[in-house]
């Protein structure tokens, strides 16, 4: 009996400290928006975030990720966020192995989002 609530207990223990980067860092990133002019309309796959200045909480992805711009008056502007290696999955990789590993890339814990700043000029339509 002893031995498989000990068994049960280290099994407890591996899963809670697996998939670090996703309990550590979280799934989302919270990036800020600048525009020139003020005003424009934050939109991430056809979901309007913010208006322009603003803080935004964008879900990570292992995926591509863009952000558009819109202000009336003005050229829509695109902009692809960067993203780059979460340090955090090292310890994952150590502590966690496949599954924490897979959870993290699952939930796109793997990366964070950098820079946390855009600035954009907007320019006025002819």
């Amino acid at each position: 009996m002893k031995n498989k609530l000990s068994i049960t207990l280290l099994i407890g223990i591996a899963l809670s400290i697996t998939s670090c980067a996703t309990i550590i860092t979280g799934t989302k990133d919270k990036i800020t928006f600048n525009t020139t002019p003020e005003g424009a309309k934050v939109i991430h796959k056809g979901i309007e975030k913010c208006t322009t200045p603003c803080t935004a909480e964008i879900p990570r992805s292992l995926s591509k990720q863009m952000v558009t711009f819109e202000k009336e008056g003005f050229i829509s502007k695109e902009v692809k966020l960067t993203k780059t290696f979460n340090p955090v999955t090292l310890v994952n990789i150590l502590l966690g192995g496949v599954i924490g590993l897979g959870i993290d890339t699952a939930t796109g814990s793997l990366t964070k989002y950098s820079p946390k700043e855009y600035k954009v000029e907007l320019d006025q339509k002819n």
